[in-house]
């Protein structure tokens, strides 16, 4: 009896029992050939390839994992959040798993969540290993049961089974190098404009600012109201430093808000870099062409999340591993928004 078109139903595909049959070989051999496993002759293994290209054969992941004990296929704990940080380094997290073939799962944290609740969601769905990209702190330490490995990109979280590592961008070094370029410059100190003190990159950037100006011996002078990340924040921030008179450079913790500041200045009539020298951190791809291009800290987060899956890999894989990692070394991009000070001629 035929189906009737327009029913919905639709035909099974071919199985992994339907390969092997065609190709003459053993479903484990199939099972090698798909996952990329050695002990599997370079004939065999074209033979195998052709059959699976010709039966249009799309491995199942659940019986895969019934197969082999693993489900080739990684979650990720982010924030929903559209900020260029958190996005970039979601989208590289996708590719470095694409590349070393694993599938995508997104658990994002929604508004007052903890992200215990998003890493329930992926294991329900069924994962190898879990990367926690969760930049805030809300007050209470981290305690998870994941039961698969889990890396996490910022502070450390206590693992009630499984194993965990933290990988992550050294925030301290990027903002320590920011403050001590305006310092080199000849600038008394550095004000400034930090981002929202419960997130661990915020708090890493304020840490490396006050730690340049200490072991430079200059003032730490006050911080302005504290910045939530955007342009808005920036502009807010650099209103208040536009009208005192002594501030002559300021690190803002992201471009974003870098990008107010410099409104601000020009609004204020506060030339940039002749009267106020400015710093960003992340060189967001409009930071070369902003007026003046900005000088800023770049961190490569395409390295950290290579470094981040490489890591899940091999605990996954059951290979030892350091419980800590620091990524790649960021680097500072000098651009014209920064100079030295303008000498000022004395009051008649």
């Amino acid at each position: 009896m035929t189906t009737p078109a327009g029913s919905g139903r639709r035909r099974r595909g071919p199985g992994m029992t339907e390969v092997a049959r065609a190709a003459g070989v053993s479903q484990k051999t199939v099972s090698r050939v798909v996952n990329g496993e050695p002990h599997v002759s370079p004939e065999v293994r074209d033979r195998v390839l052709r059959v699976i290209k010709e039966l249009d054969y799309r491995p199942n992941n659940a019986a895969r994992a019934l197969l082999l004990g693993r489900y080739r296929r990684i979650g990720v704990v982010s924030l929903g959040t559209a900020l260029y940080g958190p996005s970039t380094l979601l989208i590289a997290l996708e590719r470095a798993m694409q590349r070393a073939g694993y599938s995508f799962a997104l658990a994002s944290t929604l508004e007052g969540q903890r992200a215990s609740v998003a890493v329930e969601a992926l294991l329900e769905q069924g994962v190898d290993g879990i990367v926690l990209s969760e930049p805030i702190d809300d007050g209470t330490p981290l305690s998870l049961s994941a039961q698969v490995p889990v890396v996490s990109l910022g502070e450390g979280v206590e693992l009630a089974h499984g194993v965990g590592a933290v990988v992550g961008a050294d925030g301290v070094a990027g903002a320590r190098a920011a403050t001590e370029h305006l310092l080199s410059l000849g600038h008394r100190t550095v004000w400034h404009i930090p981002g929202p003190q419960n997130w661990f990159a915020a708090r890493d950037r304020l840490r490396g600012w006050r730690e340049a100006l200490t072991a430079a011996g200059a003032p730490e002078p006050p911080l302005p109201v504290e910045g939530d990340w955007t342009p808005a924040a920036g502009y807010a921030a650099g209103r208040q430093l536009a009208q005192l008179s002594d501030v002559t450079a300021v690190f803002a913790a992201n471009d974003d808000m870098a990008l107010g500041a410099l409104r601000a200045f020009a609004d204020a009539g506060r030339a940039v870099p002749g009267d106020v020298s400015v710093v960003g951190y992340d060189d967001i791809p409009a930071a070369a062409y902003l007026t003046p291009p900005l000088t800023t800290v770049r961190h490569d987060t395409a390295a950290v999340a290579d470094h981040a899956v490489d890591v899940l890999i091999a605990m996954i894989e059951g290979r030892p591993v350091s419980p800590e990692h620091v990524g790649p070394a960021v680097e500072l991009t000098v651009r014209d928004s920064t100079g030295p000070v303008r000498s000022r001629t004395p009051a008649s």
